[in-house]
């Protein structure tokens, strides 16, 4: 299937059959918002459980919930007011706006695939040098201006004078500003993580490609605080896991996907212990919820490429359509965000690391003049202290001049040495308090879930008729069984509607069809990925008098069918669903697809 196809496919599909569609639609829609149908919601849910379990639940993390709208400070200080941007220029003739490096990247005759990475100068200067023309009106794009635009929705928060706000361009930040808080739950102790599934908001210049670049999405990211002198991963439980690389360094010089085991990949210098860990874990995941691992990889960002608050990053790409997509983003965040946070809130977001023996330090302390500060700067003053008593501990070496600069309330003022009656004691410390680093994995849940359509779609034969399906695993198809009586029969029809309900109660996701052929509702929940259909026909009736009845399993992606006792049922599925019983109960060699 070509690239134009598997697109245009899923999008058929997904909003036939209820996965998605474009918001408002009744409006004319709205570029970059979607829209999860009834099977879409059920597979983003089972997607999303997935992910807890593996990245929450196991590990035993905690969980959060922030608001989607955080107050202007809080971004100010994550630096996403001044480093959020994306590239755009706009038509001279018809006025659209386009993202500029995708232009380069998408013209036929560029050798560029990360033209982000080559900074905003280049890209404007690829514009001329390739030809790049309006994709919507062909007027050239050739020496016109490549500006800088900030992703976030602003909005208000409150009525009058209000305070301005923003929503959230990640889920991180709604963990990191409650950072002194959740050391608390922890008790203070590194390593912890807290993870967030939720919503977050990019005004996107060209929203694209389905699912791939939208404006409003679901991400769920785990945020890994861990002490970087002494904590490390454990590389034992994902040492032989192999991993296809494609470093930086291989893309500077032309090379390929690289597969290492992780244990070679940190050895060798080309992954970092912690983020090979997460690249360990998270490979393994992807193939359990359906993931072509012919179809991925690991990239690395270069340095022209990676967020303002990243020291490194390497993202899960997968193929579609002929083109690869980022899943998801791996970072080492350092102590970028919390350090900032601490600095412009005032606030501690440190953690107090105990000694195993209590050390003797010389310590800078300062003893600020107040009989002098408060008359010289009013209301200032005691923000001024702070400020001298930070300095202090950060560099002592200031106070070698003869005056200091330290900002307050939004100033800078140069106050005189003597005035902090700077000086270094000698103290005996149980402890310090150490700034945590932080480890990110960030996952896209919108493009994980256009991924396992893409991936798992499929079309065959049955009885020369075409046939299309999608092989979703178990534990994510909306609908795990179809209950469907072989004919509208009302005996039929009642012992199914019995069935049905005893799957149900016992937490099954489980349809009923009665509605034409038995051949066609197989046919449509295959286009859904129900791995199960079980058929109540009239032996089935018949038997349910001596309480011998039997119904008929018929698996999705072979067609093969198993006889099976209504006493056992529950018992069946219950092994289908964890995928331990689908060898087992279907012949998946030889058998007649019906």
């Amino acid at each position: 299937m070509n690239r134009e196809d598997e697109l245009a496919t899923v999008g058929e599909l997904g909003k036939r059959r209820g996965f998605f569609f474009g918001t408002a639609e009744a409006y004319g829609g709205v570029g970059g918002f979607f829209t999860y149908g009834p099977e879409g919601a059920a597979l983003k849910r089972n997607l999303e459980d997935a992910w807890r379990d593996r990245f929450v639940t196991r590990p035993g993390h905690m969980e959060v919930s922030a608001p989607d709208v955080l107050p202007e400070p809080v971004f100010e200080a994550s630096g996403h007011l001044d480093g959020f941007d994306d590239m755009i220029v706009d038509c001279p003739a018809c006025g659209t706006a386009h993202r500029a490096d995708h232009l380069v990247e998408d013209h036929p005759d560029s050798e560029y695939e990360d033209a982000e990475a080559l900074g905003i100068e280049r890209v404007a200067e690829l514009l001329g040098e390739l030809g790049v023309d309006c994709p919507d009106c062909g007027a050239s794009l050739a020496n016109e201006s490549v500006e800088e635009f900030n992703l976030m929705f602003e909005t208000d928060i409150g009525p009058g004078s209000s305070q301005p706000g923003y929503l959230r361009p990640e889920t991180a930040q709604g963990i990191f500003v409650e950072f002194p808080r959740l050391k608390e739950y922890a008790r203070g102790q590194l390593p912890f993580g807290v993870a967030q599934v939720g919503a977050a908001y990019r005004n996107e210049i060209a929203p694209r490609r389905g699912l791939i670049r939208v404006r409003a999405f679901t991400q769920a990211e785990l945020e890994h605080f861990i002490d970087p002198e002494t904590d490390e991963p454990p590389l034992d439980d994902v040492a032989d896991v192999e991993l296809p690389l494609y470093s930086a360094a291989a893309q500077e010089a032309g090379g390929g996907v690289e597969t290492r085991t992780v244990r070679e990949a940190v050895d060798e210098g080309v992954v970092a212990p912690w983020i090979a860990y997460y690249l360990g874990i998270a490979r393994d995941w992807y193939a359990s919820v359906g993931v072509d691992m012919d179809r991925f990889r690991y990239r690395q960002h270069r340095s022209g490429e990676r967020a303002h608050y990243a020291a490194d990053c390497w993202d899960a790409e997968t193929e579609i359509a002929g083109d690869w997509v980022e899943v998801t983003g791996f970072a080492i965040r350092g102590d970028y965000d919390l350090t900032n946070h601490a600095a412009a809130s005032g606030e501690e977001f440190t953690v107090f690391k105990q000694y195993d023996e209590p050390k003797t330090v010389e310590r800078a302390t300062v003893d600020p003049d107040m009989a002098t500060l408060g008359p010289e700067y009013g209301d200032a003053a005691a923000e001024i202290a702070a400020a001298l008593e930070r300095l202090a501990a950060r560099d002592p070496d200031a106070f070698e001049a003869a005056t200091v600069p330290v900002e307050a309330d939004g100033e800078t003022y140069e106050v005189d040495t003597d005035l902090a009656n700077f000086g270094v004691e000698t103290v005996t410390e149980s402890g310090e308090h150490i700034t945590p680093h932080v480890i990110e994995p960030s996952f896209g849940i919108g493009r994980l879930f256009y991924t396992i359509l893409a991936h798992n779609y499929h079309e065959d034969e049955v009885d020369g008729e075409p046939r299309r399906y999608l092989s979703l695993p178990a534990e994510l198809a909306p609908t795990f069984a179809c209950v469907a009586p072989l004919v509208t029969d009302d005996a039929l029809v009642e012992q199914a509607e019995s069935v049905r309900e005893e799957l149900r109660a016992a937490g099954f996701a489980v349809d009923y069809d009665e509605s034409g052929s038995i051949g066609r509702r197989y046919r449509r929940q295959d286009e859904i990925g129900t791995p199960v259909c079980v058929t109540i026909d009239h032996e089935t009736v018949e038997q349910a008098e001596h309480d011998t009845a039997t119904v008929t399993l018929r698996d999705r992606d072979t067609t093969a069918q198993a006889r099976v006792p209504v006493a056992d049922l529950l018992e069946h599925l219950t092994a289908l669903r964890a995928g331990t019983e689908f060898a087992a109960l279907f012949d998946r060699d030889g058998v007649e697809q019906v």
